[in-house]
């Protein structure tokens, strides 16, 4: 039966005060997209006078996309940003060294069991912005130190550097910092709407066949997982989260200042008993929202459950495509039809693939997230043996998915040329194929035998020994029922004329 859990800083002065945003209390909210991405919206509580104001805020994402930030008072108090500044480069060793270039400072150097200070010139600190990685600069050497001690220069640093206390404006995480000013002093709570890297989720899907399966016929157990990474610098507490299905399309500039941002989406949840996760549609797009807030810690991989589902039925296809050619290769026609030998290699393996419809009446019927699939099937024993994978694009309902899980070992297949003639004065060509599938399994088994006649779009099939159907503009199906350890023998001859 059906079983859905769609898992899813004060100081004062003339006319202009300053105040620190602490970190939001409430819950934040994230929208996840699977293109490493995602909308954060936060509660900055604040307390601001009248006037100008300067307002920092510490707590945002490590690759945050400054020219995506919205900041507002939800409640409709007027706020005018005058300036707004982004700051990315906490304090690390680099850094320092960076503000001390052309100074002499103090290194810890180690000799032997012994510690001694040596003063040293910092002729070039090495230190290298993170707006450059960004931005694709690089010159040789450049993140190499360069240290002058008496008189020498050296490559590297002879020591740990010891530096003095740091200055008021050093900054230990990004922080966006703003001027803002107001006619309506007083507390409020903030909101603050961002897009930043650094975040990404992915879909997974287990399937197992059951024991009731016959060797025609699959019965499907499926469970699926949401998989969201969290590399984005920040770790959101108590968050509510949602994900965002679909093909957004995003801007990737070489530069922060050049990329786009996408306003935050906006889904109400529902008030009825919650699955894990819960689907709708929105927009071009599906979004999943995850029904319990979480914490999603940064460096973290968090997975939950969003689909199950029993009793999805799934056609197991044999598929012979015995023509042994680069099917992705670009070709004209006339370089083909010079070419004789081309398609003439035989190719032995005998796809095995399933098929099954994403509906409502097959126990699924819900948009399901591109990821991948993994197919596992129960030995004798009891235990489960995993059988092949492969991946699916966003999937709405009421489509087929076939997917293509390896080889079979007991079915094969042959090809080979019979007869060619060409009349280039006339432009037309015949060509004759032998096509032989061998089933050694111990019941039958029904296989899709795909031609490509690839010579020209205008061909006709003038001889055949079994009735085909037309694919496409350039592609044949033989479909035949093979006995148990028998062999069936298709035969045709193609007519091309150009």
């Amino acid at each position: 039966m059906k079983k859905l859990l769609l898992a899813m800083l004060c100081m004062c002065g003339l006319g202009l005060t300053q105040a620190m945003a602490t970190d939001a209390v409430n819950q934040p909210a994230l929208t996840i997209y699977n293109q490493n991405f995602f909308v954060a919206r936060e509660r900055l509580p604040m307390e601001l006078k009248m006037g100008a104001n300067h307002v920092a805020y510490s707590g945002i994402a490590a690759h945050l996309e400054p020219d995506s930030v919205i900041l507002r008072d939800p409640a409709g108090r007027a706020l005018q940003i005058l300036e707004q500044n982004y700051r990315n480069d906490p304090i690390s060793q680099e850094l320092l060294l960076s503000f001390y270039e052309g100074k002499t400072i103090d290194f810890l150097v180690q000799r032997g069991d012994k510690q001694e200070i040596v003063k040293g010139k910092i002729v070039r600190s090495g230190y290298i912005p993170s707006t450059y990685y960004a931005q694709g600069y690089s010159q040789p050497g450049m993140g190499q130190p360069i240290i002058e001690i008496d008189g020498v220069l050296r490559f590297g640093l002879p020591g740990q550097p010891l530096f003095p206390g740091l200055t008021g404006d050093s900054i230990l995480k990004p922080t966006l910092s703003w001027l803002l000013e107001t006619n309506e002093p007083g507390k409020f709570d903030a909101e603050i709407s961002y897009v930043s890297g650094g975040m990404n989720w992915q879909a997974d899907y287990n399937l197992v066949v059951s024991d009731k399966s016959n060797g025609k016929f699959d019965l499907l157990d499926m469970v699926g997982w949401v998989t969201m990474r969290n590399q984005s610098g920040k770790t959101f507490e108590n968050a509510s989260i949602k994900l965002l299905a679909g093909d957004v399309n995003k801007i990737q500039g070489g530069t922060v200042a050049n990329r786009a941002y996408m306003a935050a989406a906006k889904a109400e949840l529902a008030d009825e008993m919650r699955p894990v996760v819960r689907e709708k549609s929105f927009d071009e797009f599906h979004l999943y929202t995850l029904q319990r807030p979480t914490t999603l810690r940064d460096q973290e991989t968090k997975q939950v459950e969003f689909v199950r589902a029993t009793g999805i039925h799934a056609l197991r296809l044999y598929v012979y495509d015995g023509a042994q050619v680069d099917q992705y290769a670009y070709y004209n026609p006339e370089q083909i039809r010079q070419d004789q030998n081309y398609g003439t290699q035989s190719n032995p393996k005998v796809w095995v693939m399933e098929e099954f419809k994403n509906a409502e009446l097959n126990h699924l019927g819900i948009p399901l997230p591109k990821g991948k699939l993994r197919f596992y099937r129960r030995d004798t024993d009891g235990h489960l043996e995993f059988t092949g994978e492969n991946v699916i694009d966003h999937t709405p309902k009421d489509e087929i998915i076939r997917v293509y899980t390896g080889n079979a070992f007991d079915v094969t297949g042959e090809r080979k040329r019979t007869n060619l003639r060409v009349d280039s004065n006339r432009n037309w060509m015949e060509e004759s194929f032998e096509i032989r599938v061998r089933n050694h399994k111990k019941e039958p088994v029904s296989v899709r035998v795909v031609e490509h006649l690839y010579r020209c779009t205008n061909w006709k099939l003038i001889e055949q020994s079994q009735e085909s159907r037309k694919a496409d503009s350039q592609t044949a199906e033989f479909p035949v029922t093979i006995a148990p350890n028998g062999e069936q023998v298709i035969s045709y001859t193609v007519h091309y004329s150009w």
